[in-house]
């Protein structure tokens, strides 16, 4: 079988399979629609992540198996989406893009396996397939989102291309992102809020280090790594994903609440089960969606400076908040 690579947007949520992977080197004219090519960069970084991953067939197999199971069993590829649309703005050659589109996707599954995880949200289903720790069991889940944590950042220093300062950077934005003052901090909140009522911005800032760091790191490393960022550009990208970070977890509370188990390839109705704090539960599904629209048009207007090079980041921010799974 070849290996999964994104869900098309616009198609259903099902997981699409790359027949022929596409390489790396692949022409693909820049005048195309930025999601007429989700395809392409999907392809991109799928495989990316199969390079780097180790094979299945290596020692420990069964570690490394359940890795890559972890890794290529679908998904949208929001974040590394997020990378290359945001390269694209900044002029960025998508070539130096693939290994940090990898590395953060691999820290993005590394947090999914360990959501899932019967001490966290305890779910049987992710992307519509058995959760690692229900493929395999749960001690062999824990090591393998473990070991991807590190390799994210081994990749990252590994990149030779780019020189030494950015790398050291580009380690600490993520590791900040997904440290206990980003997503693993906001994960540890949410867990303690489970069937108490906060108030709007507390939840908001929970949001903030849950989801949105990340998905404000898939964007700001880009800035590393372009020439010659300018601070407006800067400030302006930070701005902007730190409301579309929000507004994309509202719409998870949203899908949660309105979508179907076979559709959102989860659970439906975990959250109520659960008893989590969540946008819906707190303030009822109209506030939510008017939230959502709220966070979305404030970020969109975070990158006027930006012109029309940030019209791919304008797409996929759309795309993001009006996803149904």
């Amino acid at each position: 079988m070849a290996a999964p690579v994104a869900d098309r947007p616009g198609n259903g949520g099902q997981i699409v399979y790359a027949t022929q992977p596409v390489s790396p080197s692949t022409d693909v004219r820049l005048s195309v629609l930025f999601e007429e090519r989700i395809p392409y960069f999907s392809e991109r970084v799928a495989h990316a992540m199969d390079e780097l991953l180790p094979q299945a067939g290596e020692q420990p197999e069964r570690l490394h198996k359940a890795m890559r199971y972890a890794v290529f069993n679908g998904g949208k590829r929001i974040r590394p989406l997020l990378v290359y649309a945001t390269g694209e703005c900044l002029g960025v050659d998508v070539s130096r893009l693939d290994t940090l589109a990898a590395a953060i996707e691999f820290i993005h599954t590394f947090s999914l396996v360990h959501d899932d995880l019967p001490a966290m949200d305890d779910d049987d289903l992710r992307r519509g397939l058995p959760t690692v720790h229900k493929r395999f069991d749960e001690a062999t889940a824990i090591l393998a989102a473990d070991a991807l944590q590190p390799l994210a950042f081994a990749v990252i220093s590994g990149m030779g291309e780019v020189a030494t300062h950015t790398r050291a950077n580009l380690v600490k934005l993520i590791a900040d992102a997904c440290g206990s003052m980003g997503m693993t901090g906001g994960q540890a909140i949410d867990l303690a809020a489970e069937g108490k009522e906060l108030r709007g911005a507390e939840l908001e800032c929970m949001y903030a280090l849950k989801t949105g760091a990340l998905i404000r790191a898939s964007i700001l490393s880009v800035c590393l790594l372009a020439d010659g960022t300018s601070p407006e550009y800067f400030d302006a990208l930070d701005e902007f994903s730190r409301d579309i970070g929000i507004a994309f977890q509202i719409k998870d509370d949203i899908l949660d609440v309105e979508g179907l188990t076979e559709v959102i390839g989860k659970t439906a109705g975990s959250d109520e089960r659960l008893r989590k704090a969540t946008y819906p539960a707190l303030f009822g599904i109209d506030a939510s969606h008017k939230r959502c629209a709220e966070l979305l048009a404030d970020g969109l207007n975070h990158l006027a400076p930006l012109g029309k090079d940030a019209d791919p980041l304008r797409w996929l921010a759309d795309y993001m908040v009006s996803r149904g799974s």
